[in-house]
């Protein structure tokens, strides 16, 4: 007897042949007795289905389960087998009825080995023999073509292969037809087939000519893409199963069973798949800001569909002084609730990085937040920077997540030294900030674990093979930063999903920026239109002096009334002219309807009509208010 069936390679054992009485007709001298040559059968058959059932139920996606099914069945039970689904693939959470269209998804005979793919649909006659086949809760009784069970078989035959092909089927070819049913839903029907055993009338001595459908004189197809079951021209271990016996029907029934729950099991975990990427990427951003002095790009590979959807997500908040964060974090953990974390954590890093905090403040309060959603939730990793194109520097801090890479403008390229801190959601520990230069022509990649760790190369050679590939590129682009990094994955390999987020950093000049900071006094807005209105001749911006000596004017009179400390004023000039003044008065400026009668409540009407875009942002330590304006 065959090895027990193995997790990958492995066959099950084959099935016992059918006994056959002693010579003469008399009876069998072992019947009744329990010996080992009756009871050898038995424990054969169910080695076998134990094996064949573990191996059906060991895989959760659909082709490795139709597959497995093929293995178990040919030969140790059957010449060919074919599966044929519903088309389309069902909702198995609700009960469609009776397919109208079947598709082979699957089909393996004994010589050409399996046959893989989807080839042309089929309609099912509703009320016809396919239809009752499929709605019937048993197994259609097997029939040999060419005796008097052959009007069994062939109506079905004829709708689910047409009547020029299954009339090409030689005489004495065993089938058996077996409803795959979900737990909800009809998903197909199974078609085993035993070619005619040698010296019955119409068996082939060989392989026999094809039909216009693809199948052989022997009874199954000979292509892939035909409409019948896979070619075969007899058992490739010389054995001959003969007709499908009862003990044979009530193998093959149990195997179609759990071939149907499985099935459905398949379709269940591939719709969630699908939602939960489907969920992630509604998450994630489609489009990231484009600051002044920095260029941002970004890619997202979701993993391998076995691998589940994971939790990894990017994010770029802008900031008051043409600063930007950078935000790159992980999940742990592939589910559903691994991406609902994920949006909710990424909904709290962009708040907190509105609020202008620092970033081990920022993850901080990240580990509070997690602590929040409860223990039992899973845990995350973060990195997140701060980038100033004026002052050119960036500040990073790090929650248990690998190091980013920095890029110089030589080419050289380093794996940050951050501290690494301890996952959030971990709870009571303590974040650090580290600044660092970040002169023009840097460049600085931020990504998961996915990029640098797979399953047969460790995270610390995958990291070295990053930082490698990058100080080689020459290249600096945020684009080209997330191809070449992209580039050292193994084909084939990747079992976790990927985010990664490539910062350029170019700059603003100093000579594009004026910044003051101005005493809360009754002559402070005065002398705020001066200080605009000197610059903007400086620059050669005469033209927008009247409108801007306006909007600055309202904007520092409104700050002085609140302000107990110095207000700042600053303009940058990009392709833009954007002006920011800032107060420690926490309470952000509200536009509203001023009445004809009242005396104030008029600024920002005016701010939004003069400037092209304005806003307000709370900071820690106050707020500040802004608006910028088109340059020719």
């Amino acid at each position: 007897m065959r090895d027990q069936l193995k997790p990958e390679t492995g066959q099950p054992p084959a099935v016992p042949a059918q006994r056959r009485p002693p010579p003469g007709g008399g009876a069998d001298p072992n019947d009744g007795e329990e010996t080992d040559g009756v009871a050898g059968p038995v424990a054969e058959r169910l080695a076998y289905l134990d094996a064949a059932t573990r191996r059906i139920n060991s895989a959760l996606d659909l082709a490795s389960t139709l597959r497995n099914l093929c293995r178990v069945l040919v030969p140790a039970l059957a010449d060919a087998a074919v599966v044929h689904l519903r088309e389309p693939l069902p909702n198995v959470e609700r009960d469609p009825g009776c397919p109208t269209r079947l598709r082979i998804h699957h089909s393996q005979g004994t010589r050409l080995g399996r046959r893989s793919g989807a080839g042309p649909s089929t309609p099912v006659p509703p009320d016809g023999a396919l239809c009752r086949a499929m709605l019937s809760r048993d197994p259609v009784e097997p029939a040999v073509l060419g005796t008097h069970s052959d009007a069994r078989i062939r109506p079905l035959l004829r709708e689910l292969y047409g009547s020029r092909t299954a009339g090409r089927l030689a005489a004495g070819t065993s089938v058996l037809a077996l409803p795959l049913r979900g737990r909800k839903a009809v998903l197909g029907l199974l078609v085993l087939i035993r070619r005619p055993p040698k010296g019955v009338a119409g068996a082939p001595e060989g392989p026999g000519p094809t039909g216009p459908a693809g199948l052989t004189a022997g009874g199954a197809a000979a292509s892939a893409a035909s409409t019948g079951p896979a070619a075969f021209d007899g058992p490739a271990d010389g054995r001959e199963h003969g007709r499908f016996d009862a003990a044979d029907t009530a193998t093959a029934s149990h195997l179609a069973t759990q071939a149907g729950l499985a099935v459905d099991t398949a379709l269940r975990y591939s719709r969630e798949w699908e939602i939960a990427d489907e969920l992630q990427r509604s998450m994630l951003p489609t489009h990231l800001p484009q600051p002044h002095g920095v260029r941002l790009a970004h890619r997202y590979l979701p993993g391998e569909r076995g691998a589940q959807v994971g939790g990894d997500w990017y994010d770029a908040v802008p900031l008051p002084g043409n600063r930007v964060a950078l935000i790159v974090g992980d999940v742990m953990g592939h589910s559903l609730t691994s991406a609902a974390i994920m949006g909710q954590l990424r909904t709290s890093a962009q708040t907190l990085a509105a609020l202008d905090l620092p970033p081990h403040e920022v993850l901080y309060h990240l580990d509070e937040q997690a602590q929040r959603l409860g223990r039992e939730q899973h845990l995350a990793t973060c990195v997140y920077a701060v980038y100033d194109p004026i002052a050119n520097r960036v500040v990073l801090a790090n929650a248990g997540h690998v190091p980013p890479v920095l890029v110089q403008p030589d080419g050289r390229a380093e794996l940050l030294d951050l501290p690494s801190g301890a996952p959030i959601g971990v709870g009571g520990v303590d974040f650090s900030s580290v600044e660092l230069p970040a002169p023009p022509g840097s460049a600085l990649l931020l990504f998961t674990d996915g990029l640098v760790e797979t399953r047969r190369r460790p995270i610390s050679i995958g990291l070295e093979l990053l930082r490698a590939r990058l100080a080689t590129s020459h290249r600096h682009s945020p684009e080209h930063l997330c191809q070449d990094a992209l580039r050292i994955l193994p084909s084939g390999d990747r079992g976790d999903d990927i985010a990664l987020l490539a910062a350029s950093f170019d700059g603003i000049p100093a000579e594009d920026v004026a910044h003051w900071y101005l005493q809360p006094r009754h002559e402070t807005p005065g002398r705020a239109r001066r200080l605009a209105a000197h610059t903007l001749r400086r620059w050669g911006l005469e033209h927008l002096t009247e409108s801007t000596e306006l909007m600055v004017s309202e904007l520092v009179t409104n700050a002085v009334q609140h302000a107990t400390r110095p207000v700042t004023l600053s303009l940058v000039r990009t392709s833009r002219l954007r002006c920011e003044v800032g107060d420690d008065s926490p309470l952000l400026p509200r536009r509203r309807r001023a009445a004809p009668d009242e005396e104030r409540g008029r600024g920002l009407q005016i701010v939004a009509r003069c400037a092209d875009r304005w806003g307000a942002t709370r900071l820690g330590a106050g707020k500040v208010v802004w608006f910028e304006q088109r340059l020719p």
